[in-house]
């Protein structure tokens, strides 16, 4: 990575990350969309996020059409206005945060390998899904490993923490899923993991994001020491088409 410090790299538009799902779903993860007129959704088993490029009515009409009668999905960003016949199933403020800091770190530094950290595989996935249900970091199905690469610490056979992938927007690779079994909390293993995973999206030549709930100071105190900062607030919102 000491090489990539000495290369000037263009830095990409902050302005896909306004609406973060439709970037990833029309651009580097087009091949995950399930799409309908401006609507894109995950495969429900990847991910509950959906989006869309146009505003109010319209967008929540493709919406309807993709998500199917009573069909739920999760927005991430600016609220839409909801029509009177959706339902909001739930809402989470939070924090978008960027990490250039990392970044530059990152680049800067020599390769370095952590022993304890290894790379998960599709054997992998139903400890994955197991650990993501007991410390809920956030909507975890049976098939979100596919959406980039995840990282872990095992103990034993027992796999205790992990960290990965999510949204790819142009220019950028979303960090998610960041959890520690309960009881091996404490051991530093959740700053491990992001630096890790952040490496490899700076040696693509991207930028780290990633999105924190408001109210979880502890986690975005570690991720401002890591090196991010927040770019914006940012609103979950559970929608539910009309029957």
């Amino acid at each position: 990575m000491s090489a990539a410090s000495e290369t000037t790299t263009t830095a990409p538009d902050e302005a896909v990350l306004d609406h973060p799902v439709f970037a990833a779903l029309t651009g580097h993860q087009a091949h995950l969309a399930i799409r309908s007129g401006s609507a894109v959704a995950f495969d429900r088993e990847i991910s509950p996020f959906v989006g869309s490029a146009l505003p109010g009515a319209d967008a929540y009409a493709d919406l309807a059409t993709l998500l199917g009668p009573a069909g739920t999905g999760a927005v991430a960003g600016t609220p839409l206005p909801m029509p009177s016949d959706w339902t909001e199933t739930f809402r989470i403020e939070g924090f978008q945060m960027i990490g250039r800091e990392l970044a530059e770190r990152l680049r800067a530094a020599s390769v370095t390998v952590d022993p304890e950290i290894v790379t998960l595989t599709p054997a992998d996935s139903a400890a994955m899904l197991d650990l993501a249900t007991r410390t809920r970091p956030g909507p975890f199905g049976p098939r979100t490993g596919e959406l980039g690469r995840y990282l872990g610490i095992r103990d034993g056979d027992a796999l205790v923490a992990m960290a990965g992938e999510r949204m790819h927007p142009p220019g950028f690779t979303e960090i998610s899923a960041v959890c520690t079994d309960d009881a091996y909390r404490g051991r530093g293993y959740a700053g491990r993991l992001v630096e890790a995973v952040a490496a490899g999206i700076v040696a693509r030549g991207e930028v780290p994001i990633l999105h924190v709930a408001g109210d979880n100071l502890g986690a975005v105190r570690l991720y401002e020491k890591l090196g991010f900062s927040i770019r914006r607030t940012i609103t979950f919102v559970g929608v539910q088409a009309p029957l």
